[in-house]
Order: structure tokens, then C-alpha cells, then sequence
């Protein structure tokens, strides 16, 4: 799918999956992340993405003022949740805000695991 914005130039279009490797590459900057992963494992047990997958962590909505992030993700035991969830918020927002001059209205983060560091 993709996202198309007009202005003065033109028009642009961006594929979400595009905004969804942004997103993903965002949180995983942050501290405290240990990795990505799919959208509500049924099994109960979470499988970490890496590399390219990355981006299946990630699920972009085009709203109609902007798009919604929805971001899958495994924490590492130990670090408080909710400062590590507003760090995650915060970066992947003005990330994708300041890379593709798109208004990101909601940022969703699942948390699906807890995991230990090695």
C-alpha cells in the first residue's frame, strides 16, 4: 500500500513498508528494546526479527489526518516499561514525522515479550 502527499511540486508517494523500516529501525535505537516481532504470537512464545524483517514489527494505518503506527515489540527484563514505551514512542514519532513530513497521529506499542539480555 502507499501513502500519497501533494503540495506545490507535485505528488509523492511513499509504500508503507517503507515507513515501517523507518519506524522499526527507530525503536530499535532505543534502549531497553531487545528486537522486533510479529503481530500477537498465538503460540506464546515471540520469535525476535532481524535484518530485513525488521519491518514486519511494524504496521502502518493511513488515517485521515495523518497515519497510526502499531509496533510489536520485545523489552529486555529488567528496565522499567514505561519509560522504555515513551522512549520508543517518542523517537519512531519524530523519526517518521521529520524523514517523511507526514503527520504521525498515534503510535501504538504492543509489548509481546520480556526477555534477558545475554
Amino acid at each position: 500500500m502507499s501513502i500519497k502527499i501533494n503540495n506545490s511540486y507535485g505528488e509523492i508517494t511513499i509504500r508503507t513498508e517503507v515507513i515501517s523500516t523507518i519506524a522499526a529501525v527507530s525503536a530499535m535505537e532505543c534502549y531497553g528494546l531487545v528486537g522486533m516481532t510479529y503481530k500477537s504470537a498465538k503460540s506464546g512464545l515471540s520469535k525476535i526479527l532481524k535484518g530485513e524483517h525488521l519491518s514486519k514489527g511494524v504496521e502502518v494505518q493511513p488515517v485521515d489526518d495523518g497515519i497510526k503506527i502499531d509496533l510489536y515489540v520485545i523489552v529486555q527484563f529488567g528496565t522499567k516499561l514505561s519509560v522504555v514505551a515513551e522512549n520508543i514512542i517518542e523517537k519512531v514519532k519524530y523519526n517518521v514525522e521529520t524523514q517523511t513530513g507526514m503527520k504521525v497521529v498515534k503510535v501504538d506499542l504492543n509489548i509481546e515479550g520480556v526477555k534477558v539480555q545475554e
